[in-house]
């Protein structure tokens, strides 16, 4: 009969064994295996968001849906939700500061593809495309932090402008 010694210290180290286990499994990122190489899950995502190669045959209804836009571009709704969200931030210090204006300009950039390739057409958002491109006519193509931090007041009021329009058209962002 094994000793309770032993005992003991089987059962330890089967649990350290079992432990090490889980902490290796579970310490890789989203998109990578335990031996390092890429997750399947990843390519599952990608393939599937890709648009689909075959074209609906004669006959067939198409698959897309008239309000979706077009492939590769995000829809307003979710674009608009991302710069709603820089309201939580702002300049509270130097680094901050060139993060948010730099990300409000991405918002706004975003918003700007968005609205151009959605079904509804440009000319449905024809007030806050003008905005942005009065926008982009003032800052030059000058992403530098200094020049977004000269015209923060116009980047901020662009897109408090723009926040203000669509809250008047909520059928654009729900």
């Amino acid at each position: 009969m094994i000793d309770t010694r032993a005992r003991h210290a089987l059962g330890a180290s089967t649990l350290v064994v079992a432990l090490a286990s889980l902490l290796l499994a579970c310490s890789g990122s989203p998109n990578t295996t335990s031996g390092g190489g890429t997750s399947p899950s990843h390519d599952v995502r990608t393939t599937a968001s890709a648009p689909a190669a075959q074209e609906p045959a004669a006959g067939e209804p198409a698959a897309a849906d008239a309000t979706e836009p077009a492939p590769g571009v995000e829809k307003v709704r979710d674009v608009f939700a991302r710069l709603q969200a820089t309201y939580n931030d702002g300049c509270t210090t130097p680094g901050n500061c060139e993060y948010f204006l730099g990300r409000v300009l991405d918002e706004l950039n975003g918003l700007d593809a968005a609205m151009k390739a959605d079904p509804q057409g440009p000319a449905h958002f024809k007030e806050p495309l003008a905005r942005i491109a009065e926008l982009r006519a003032e800052l030059g193509g000058d992403r530098s932090f200094e020049n977004l931090k000269q015209h923060q007041q116009l980047l901020t009021g662009t897109r408090d402008k723009i926040n203000a329009w669509m809250q008047g058209h909520p059928e654009d962002y729900r």
